[in-house]
C-alpha cells in the first residue's frame, strides 16, 4: 500500500502540452470595436441618468407624503394641551 502511495502517476500528455505553450497573443486593435464600446458607453451613462432622476423624483414624493403624514400628529398634540389644568380647592383653608 505504501508503495501505491509513493508512485505518483506521470501528467497526461495533453496537460504537459498545454503547460509548454504561451497563450495566443492578443488580436490586433480594430478600430470599429472601439465605436460599438463608445456608443454602448453613452447608452449607460443615459440610462444612468434617467435612473437617478427617477430616484430623485420618488424620494420627493417621499418626503412629501411624510410631511403630509406627520402633520395631524403635531396638530393634535399641542403643548398647552398636554399641561393639567389646577383647579381651584373646593374648600380654602383659615389663615391663623
Amino acid at each position: 500500500m505504501s508503495q501505491d502511495q509513493n508512485q505518483s502517476s506521470p501528467p497526461p500528455p495533453a496537460a504537459a502540452a498545454a503547460a509548454t505553450t504561451q497563450p495566443d497573443p492578443p488580436p490586433p486593435f480594430d478600430p470599429s470595436r472601439m465605436i460599438g464600446i463608445i456608443k454602448r458607453k453613452a447608452l449607460i451613462k443615459e440610462l444612468a441618468a434617467v435612473y437617478h432622476a427617477e430616484c430623485l423624483a420618488y424620494c420627493q414624493e417621499l418626503l412629501e407624503l411624510q410631511k403630509k403624514w406627520n402633520e395631524p400628529l403635531i396638530d393634535d398634540k399641542s403643548p398647552d394641551d398636554s399641561r393639567k389644568k389646577v383647579k381651584p380647592p373646593k374648600r380654602l383653608k383659615k389663615s391663623r
